[in-house]
């Protein structure tokens, strides 16, 4: 109950002061899109990592060298918990936005975070604003900025993947950056799979893949990689399993 009061005071507090910021970087990309999302990432990585001390998380990670840290990316990994995107952020050293649902687009506090590191929203349920969304994410990761996709469309507790939507992956193959899978165990475990959704102390696994520039294949060997993605996630997934059982 201590960690949850601790979080829920922090993530209030922390949005409501900071909502002078909002006006300050919308101002900010208004003129230079990059640079406006670049002075935010700071702030919203450091009141991620507190957040995360707050929860008592413990993050362990493999294959952070990976990440290239000369050009933007676009992460495919996992959906198991809000966290997931939280913990993210944490790890990257470059600024970061996420491919996000519709539904928060206008929600209270939250939607200004998002709108100032440059996450764009997604309705699935509109094909031709989605085609839309994508090429506008497409034109940010040309920009410099790496996104974040999670292709399962929702959080999934089960013990495996659900099926993964491919139209995403466009995203890096016209953008010409590289994609880098990422795997996450244990991060449910902070909020969702607790009773009464209480925060816990939890220890999250992450493993980051080596970098693969889709644009730089052929047809036929991007299909077939873009057909295993899901396997090469789950391989990872139960690298950590086991890593936990041992």
């Amino acid at each position: 109950m201590i960690r949850f009061i601790l979080c829920a005071l922090w993530a209030f507090f922390g949005m409501v002061f900071s909502l002078p910021l909002h006006f300050r970087y919308k101002r900010m990309i208004k003129k230079d899109p990059m640079k406006g999302w670049t002075k935010a990432f700071p702030l919203v990585q450091g009141f991620f990592r507190k957040l995360l001390f707050f929860a008592g998380t413990k993050v362990t990670v493999k294959g952070l060298e990976n990440i290239p840290e000369d050009q933007a990316v676009l992460f495919v990994g996992n959906h198991r918990s809000y966290f997931d995107i939280i913990i993210l952020h944490t790890l990257v050293k470059k600024p970061l936005a996420f491919i996000s649902k519709k539904e928060f687009e206008h929600t209270p506090l939250l939607s200004p975070y998002q709108r100032d590191i440059g996450c764009v929203f997604l309705d699935r349920e509109n094909p031709r604003e989605a085609i839309k969304t994508i090429n506008e994410a497409t034109e940010r990761i040309k920009l410099g900025l790496s996104m974040g996709l999670y292709p399962e469309g929702t959080r999934n507790h089960s013990d495996t993947l659900l099926p993964f939507k491919e139209g995403g992956y466009k995203m890096a193959e016209r953008a010409k950056a590289p994609i880098v899978l990422v795997a996450m165990t244990g991060q449910d475990d902070i909020f969702e799979n607790n009773k009464f959704h209480l925060i816990k102390k939890s220890h999250v696994q992450v493993e980051f893949s080596e970098p693969v520039n889709p644009s730089e294949m052929t047809v036929p060997d991007k299909k077939a990689y873009y057909a295993d993605i899901p396997n090469r996630i789950t391989k990872m997934l139960e690298a950590q399993k086991n890593n936990k059982d041992a």
